[in-house]
């Protein structure tokens, strides 16, 4: 009698043992278990841009379609988004741009009305992308607005998300061990912004309005009229009288904007 009761409570045991082995994962096939699911990295946004994402609205044809010098005002606080080939997205607020007027602008690469096969995409419909390389190694955007041969061009982004991947960028295009870029350095400039951005010639003629790598998105914050600095733009002193009209466009106190023009806002600030 008592073997046959050992007997029954060594079956209980085994039983109770076998029902806790069923109920933990096996290591080597975790399957749909939440232990077995990567965890994807947070992104990576700027501690200065307050809203973080966007609204993620896409601004369409009809916001490309304005002259020149609305179109670049416009553009300050929106938000343009690289798709990267691995499907990563990066994000930066537009902080300074640039108006260049067509054929009567003496500081355009269509100045004259001159078109060629290198500046096709500034007489191409609104919201169309012109890239060139300048120096034989670097990448500017502009984007075309109404006007024959007028366009604007990118100068300085606040990045907002994927600052360690516009990092990595960057640094693939420096030599050495160079120190390492702060975050108002990433995108404050034409050609930083493109690298930042992997922004390059296969870009030329795209349609900002419909391409599926690179688009324009609405900000979370316009900038009021009153911080918004109209000063002579950069690098085009070949262009005479051109070359100080206030043509380039930025945000009083970001700073991501490329160069500073403390006259010009001593100047706003003395008139109101």
């Amino acid at each position: 009698m008592a073997q046959l009761s050992r007997t029954i409570l060594r079956k209980k045991r085994r039983l109770s043992e076998l029902k806790a082995s069923q109920s933990q994962p096996k290591l080597d096939s975790l399957g749909d278990h939440p232990l077995a699911m990567p965890r994807s990295p947070a992104p990576e946004y700027s501690i200065y841009f307050t809203g973080q994402k966007s609204c993620r609205s896409r601004l369409g044809c009809e916001f490309f379609d304005q002259p020149a010098i609305t179109l670049a005002r416009a553009f300050l606080g929106q938000v343009l988004v690289r798709r990267l080939p691995d499907g990563t997205e990066v994000r930066g607020r537009v902080v300074e741009t640039e108006a260049y007027l067509g054929a009567e602008d003496e500081a355009a690469h269509s100045r004259g009305g001159r078109q060629t096969p290198r500046n096709k995409g500034m007489f191409m419909k609104p919201g169309t992308l012109y890239v060139y390389i300048i120096y034989g190694m670097y990448f500017c955007m502009n984007v075309s607005s109404q006007g024959e041969g007028a366009c604007i061009l990118l100068r300085s982004l606040e990045p907002v998300e994927g600052l360690e991947i516009m990092r990595q960028l960057r640094n693939a295009h420096r030599k050495g061990a160079a120190r390492a870029l702060k975050d108002r350095e990433l995108c404050n400039g034409p050609s930083k912004l493109c690298q930042a951005l992997a922004i390059d010639k296969s870009l030329d003629q795209k349609d900002l309005a419909e391409e599926e790598t690179i688009w324009l998105e609405e900000g979370p914050e316009k900038p009021g009229e009153d911080t918004v600095v109209a000063a002579a733009r950069i690098g085009i002193n070949y262009a005479g009288e051109w070359a100080q009209k206030p043509l380039r466009f930025y945000i009083q106190g970001n700073p991501y904007v490329s160069v500073v023009d403390r006259k010009v806002e001593r100047e706003m600030q003395a008139s109101g």
